[in-house]
């Protein structure tokens, strides 16, 4: 009966070894030498193990001159589940299989078969070791399944190396047990208590108030649990830890691209890195023309540049400045512990689940950015791509693999400090801040193609010419020949009168009205143009007033009266009268009519053209406003910073005079370090109606410069931040009727970057500003952390505690002792227990010892970590991880392939 025996692993040996493969050895004996020693083991026959066929099993021809594979196949059947590793057998006694397969070590079933040379191998029981039971099957230590996974060098191959970037954060925990005045008065303002209302500072000093033995400051702690005090409380520790990164080691990734290569063949491979994002958006119209927009973008490729910059724009960051430099802060529970042990331990937790996935998300993204396209090209003019020429000298097909060059880089965590601080909450506080404006000019329409609308004139005024006659009428005397010269009647004005020497008067009629024809369509008679009595001894009037209108257009009649006449023996005296016609006010609206429609057909289309100019240009707006690069964050930073401080110094009022308010605070704290965390616009304390048909939001889109009564120097030239819209969507009410539902709404476009955070909650945003300066400009409040200057824990302590500034409100009360708290703290106050804390980080904070702690890796180098993890000590290392990065770097590596299993052998 045959025995297999595992024999262990080695080394290959010579150049011809293989990252990540091993020699495998198997002992094959027998429990019945029989006669000569042989038993099952007959010199001629073949003996191999079957292993899984998916085992990355290699043949001794690929490693010539190694000893230990002398005589070995590797038999691959595409027919079967099993490959096989063995020998043939050249001498009797005891023989060892020996292959090279992945280092790595598995357990699994393996067979043992055996045949005669020139026969198929057959499965035969075997044993396992002494003891053991023959089986075919027998489960034994055997090589990994599949390719092994290189990922380069264990991190304690790296022990020394120095730092190439760190990066410096903390986590802030209030201390819960001290009544601030400060915070505990605003809290009572939103709080509806009788006992609450008649607080005010003055409870806050005194023996009274360190006991809580004011009924309202009793009731004010009833209200709130032991950590719920924490927001009450105007102290906590920020613990300061600094993240290392190490460049480890580098390595072949996955691959990324294959190329075969004929014998005799050249192949020129062109390289092209690119980092950039690509979006394509096709907008088909009738004329089916299509339209490609391409963005590039510039992302990180590095894991220390990307995890600042994540901080630098993580919103859920306070923000303090640390020698010159922005340092993310995060905001942890309030702990009822004040031991330095204990806080230490949970803050450097908090980091360690913050930074691992923060790492892990940037490697991510890191992973994503990269992208490499191969093409095969016969003639480039690309000189700025990386062009390899790969040729094939030998008379067999190559096959190469492109991979991935991958970088391993180290993260180690450390703690470096921890600092008292004092907070302050503060209202709105960006409501000071001023914001960038865009100044964009709208372009006028182009009226040209517009044609002005003619204006027509009111008909213009004719002039007829009437052939009349004026009769002779005789009423008494004896001129029947009309020979005599008449003049007006001193009698009867409407008379002539001829007084002859001798006889009666003459008499004739003076006064005639002559009726008109009908004036011409659409006029009316207006005035005498002339009376032309062709030269005839005639005098008249046509405009006295026993007259009245003359010409009369309501009788249509013309009036003539004559003052001196002589017929000269005429009967009727010709002349000729020209009437004077204007339109008529029927005719004078028709013109109006048509003047006033075509005036608003050219104002309808001059303001079609204007609104779709407006159209375009806010468009335009939205595009500009969306691209526009925001400013450093540093600037930002600061400038909050300053608002905060300047915000903090006059809402204390600790002196009439703020300069000297902000004077003593500086000796005490370090304002250039100071911290802040902002409560978003997601909660306010008021009810805020919802929106409505009158809801105009933060920044409605303004009226167009034209339509501007009295703009000012840049009116409707300036954008502040992205264009609000209300606008209505159906929504159905209790009855299932619908009715309008009114959102207000933010503005893009196709072209518009992606809107800020905030924008679907009506934020006001800040063209130039990143996420954190839009939070703080929408903040309902903010919470503003000072830390102590170091050596002055102890005098901040005392100062704190003055009736003017928080009081001392539940100092007096036994502190609860919580677990891991050292014994100095049984049996104190809450203000004695803060006192011993003060005393020992105003030790710490000017111990040049710790100092020198804090920058012992920057001498050391990479120290690995057992376990990767540990509660941190002050001072110490605790946090250790490993983070793979891509390259934008190609490596072509030659495999060969099975022909028959297609396996890559």
């Amino acid at each position: 009966m045959l025995m297999v025996t595992f024999a262990g692993r080695a080394a290959i040996p010579g150049p011809t070894a293989g990252i990540g493969y091993s020699i495998w050895s198997y002992r094959v004996d027998t429990n019945n030498p029989g006669p000569g020693g042989q038993g099952d083991l007959t010199p001629g026959q073949r003996i191999a193990i079957g292993l899984p066929r998916r085992a990355d099993v290699r043949g001794p021809e690929q490693y010539p001159g190694v000893p230990q594979l002398e005589g070995t196949f590797v038999l691959r059947d595409a027919t079967s589940s099993r490959v096989y590793a063995g020998r043939q057998i050249t001498s009797p006694g005891p023989q060892t299989i020996s292959f090279v397969a992945p280092s790595a070590e598995s357990s699994y079933e393996v067979l043992m078969a055996k045949a005669p040379l020139g026969q198929s191998l057959a499965a035969v029981p075997f044993l396992a070791g002494a003891g053991t039971t023959a089986q075919p099957l027998q489960v034994m230590t055997a090589p990994m399944v599949g390719a092994p996974v290189f990922n380069g060098r264990p991190p304690d191959d790296f022990t020394g190396t120095l730092p190439y970037a760190s990066e410096l954060f903390g986590v802030y925990q209030p201390l819960a047990g001290w009544f601030g005045q400060n915070g505990s008065l605003r809290a009572v303002r939103a709080l509806a208590d009788e006992r609450l209302a008649r607080l005010g500072g003055g409870a806050f000093a005194g023996q009274a108030a360190r006991a809580l033995d004011d009924e309202g400051l009793a009731a004010l702690a009833e209200r709130f649990d032991a950590l719920a005090q924490g927001v009450l409380s105007p102290v906590g520790l920020v613990n300061l830890f600094r993240e290392y990164f190490f460049e480890f080691d580098t390595f072949l990734g996955g691959p990324v691209g294959h190329l075969w290569i004929s014998p005799g063949g050249m192949v020129e491979v062109v390289e092209s890195s690119t980092r950039r994002t690509l979006v394509e958006r096709t907008a088909e119209q009738a004329e089916e023309t299509s339209r490609k927009v391409e963005e590039s973008l510039t992302d990180q490729d590095d894991l220390a540049d990307a995890v600042k910059e994540d901080n630098a724009n993580d919103t859920n960051l306070g923000v303090t400045a640390s020698g010159g430099v922005d340092t993310g802060v995060y905001h942890a529970d309030a702990s009822a512990s004040f031991s330095m042990q204990t806080t230490v331990k949970r803050s450097s937790e908090q980091t360690h689940k913050h930074t691992r996935t923060q790492s892990s998300k940037t490697t991510s993204e890191i992973k994503r950015n990269f992208k490499t396209t191969f093409r095969t090209v016969t003639e480039t003019t690309d000189t700025s791509s990386r062009r390899y020429v790969v040729q094939n000298t030998t008379n067999e097909l190559v096959n190469y693999e492109l991979r991935r060059k991958m970088r391993k880089i180290g993260v180690q965590v450390q703690h470096i400090g921890a600092r008292l601080s004092w907070q302050v909450y503060l209202d709105a506080p960006g409501r000071s801040l001023g914001l960038g404006e865009l100044v964009h000019v709208v372009t006028a329409p182009d009226l040209t193609a517009v044609p002005k609308p003619e204006v027509r004139p009111y008909p213009a005024e004719q002039q007829v010419t009437y052939h009349l006659a004026v009769p002779f009428v005789l009423y008494q005397g004896a001129d029947d020949e009309a020979e005599n010269t008449y003049q007006t009647s001193n009698e009867n004005i409407n008379h002539g009168i001829f007084r002859p020497d001798v006889g009666a008067n003459d008499i004739i009629e003076f006064r005639f009205d002559f009726p008109l024809p009908p004036p011409p369509p659409g006029t009316t008679l207006k005035k005498i143009g002339m009376l032309d009595f062709h030269g005839a001894q005639v005098r008249f009037t046509t405009d006295a007033a026993d007259l009245g209108v003359n010409p009369d257009p309501a009788a249509n009649v013309l009036k003539v009266r004559l003052t001196y006449a002589n017929f000269e023996g005429r009967k009727f005296m010709p002349f000729d009268a020209i009437m004077v016609y204007e339109p008529t006010p029927e005719a004078k609206h028709a013109v109006d009519v048509a003047n006033q429609a075509a005036r608003t057909a050219y104002d309808r289309r001059v303001a079609a053209l204007q609104h779709e100019a407006y159209g375009h240009a806010v468009r335009d707006r939205l595009r500009l406003v969306s691209g526009i690069r925001p400013r450093p964050s540093q600037d930002l930073r600061d400038e909050e910073r300053q608002t905060v401080y300047a915000h903090l110094i006059r809402q204390l009022r600790l002196f009439d005079d703020d300069h000297l308010g902000s004077e003593l605070i500086r000796q005490i704290f370090d304002v250039d370090e100071m911290l802040y965390f902002v409560a978003p616009d997601y909660w306010r304390p008021i009810d805020v109606p919802p929106p409505s048909q009158g809801s105009v939001g933060k920044y409605p889109v303004p009226p167009p410069p034209w339509d501007m009564e009295n703009p000012g120097v840049l009116g409707g030239q300036t954008v502040l931040t992205w264009y609000a819209h209300t606008d209505a969507s159906n929504a159905l009410d209790e009855q299932l009727h619908t009715v309008p539902e009114w959102r207000v709404n933010y503005l893009v476009t196709e072209e518009t970057q992606p809107a800020p955070l905030g924008s679907s909650l009506g934020w006001l945003i800040q063209e130039d500003g990143d996420e954190r300066r839009n939070e703080f400009l929408n903040a309902a409040w903010a919470k503003a952390v000072l830390p102590v200057r170091p050596g002055h824990e102890v005098e901040a302590l005392r100062w704190l505690a003055q009736a003017h500034v928080e009081g001392e409100a539940g100092l007096g009360l036994p502190y609860p002792v919580q677990p891991g708290d050292p014994p100095a703290y049984q049996n104190k106050t809450v203000g004695q227990v803060l006192e011993l804390l003060a005393a020992e980080l105003q030790a710490a904070n000017t111990d040049i010892t710790r100092t020198l702690a804090t920058e012992e890796v920057f001498e050391t180098g990479f120290d690995p970590l057992e376990g990767g993890f540990r509660p941190a000590a002050p001072y110490e290392v605790f946090d250790q991880w490993v983070e793979v990065l891509p390259t934008d770097q190609v490596v072509a590596v030659e495999v060969r392939y099975d022909p028959k299993t297609g396996q890559q052998l």
